[in-house]
């Protein structure tokens, strides 16, 4: 059985960035440390940064003292302001691509528009993103979410890191009806359209696909669902004792692609319990 490799599986700059800041502080930080929620979408990262000393919290609420590391998804600027009133020591290790997205929604609200991020309304980076808004700024996780929105003079979008470009394009195709005025900044990671670009292709190639990655992970559901719709036979796995619940009914090949937020080590052990599987 071929076994192949999408190149650019697995963590992107934001996740390295992030997990680069939490190991090194907690190296260098004295009292406890905590992360606000998952620092990213990988259950087996939070578990070895839970070794190492580094505590998920829930809510500000629950932290006295220490360190806060804030995670790659961002929080909410409500949740920015009690981390800084309760004096916490912060890292924050906020995907930058994330940052620019706060930013756009600021300037669009400052200039009046009526802002749509395109992404999961429960999701804690499209949370955060809304928190820069008014109360009136929408998620639309599609265009189903938008079709009873009233015309407005002037909307302003951005999108969810993560989001594929296509969704992108229609919620800005739908909203061309409904305003007089449109802007757009693209906020969807290169990283995120690489991989995408990159698993649907080999998607086309393979007899069968997986894709390894955190169930809690936005970007890996996407490209699960975007594998699928070209190769049926695509799996979901977390880690690969997984492999054993699928059969591959003698495929001759078989794709591998990764969220950005699954590390190296666990592609590599899929990788080679697929090659004991032969």
């Amino acid at each position: 059985m071929e076994i192949l490799v999408a190149k650019n599986a697995g963590f992107c700059f934001g996740v390295k960035r992030a997990i680069n800041m939490a190991q090194d502080c907690a190296k260098e930080a004295t009292g406890n440390i905590y992360t606000l929620g998952p620092i990213i979408h990988n259950p087996q990262v939070v578990k070895e940064l839970e070794e190492s000393g580094i505590s998920k919290v829930d809510k500000v609420e629950e932290i006295n003292n220490g360190t806060i590391i804030v995670r790659s998804h961002g929080v909410t600027s409500d949740e920015m302001k009690l981390i800084q009133e309760k004096g916490l020591e912060i890292i924050d290790a906020t995907c930058p691509f994330v940052k620019k997205a706060h930013e756009y929604v600021e300037l669009l609200t400052r200039e009046g528009y009526s802002v749509i991020v395109v992404g999961e309304k429960e999701h804690p980076e499209v949370k955060g993103i809304l928190s820069y808004g008014r109360k009136d700024i929408i998620a639309a996780a599609s265009v189903e979410d938008l079709k009873d929105m009233p015309r407005r003079k002037k909307i302003g979008i951005v999108a969810q890191t993560t989001q594929s470009i296509e969704n992108l394009q229609a919620v800005v195709a739908h909203c061309l009806k409904k305003a007089s005025e449109l802007k757009i900044f693209n906020t969807i990671c290169n990283a995120t359209s690489v991989r995408q670009q990159e698993s649907i292709e080999l998607a086309k190639q393979v007899d069968c696909m997986i894709v390894v990655g955190g169930r809690n992970s936005a970007n890996t559901n996407r490209l699960t669902e975007i594998c699928r719709k070209i190769q049926p036979k695509t799996y979901h796995i977390e880690v690969p004792e997984e492999l054993n619940q699928i059969q591959f009914n003698g495929a001759k090949n078989v794709g591998i692609t990764a969220g950005a937020s699954t590390p190296n080590w666990i592609i590599e052990k899929v990788i080679e319990a697929l090659k004991d599987r032969g």
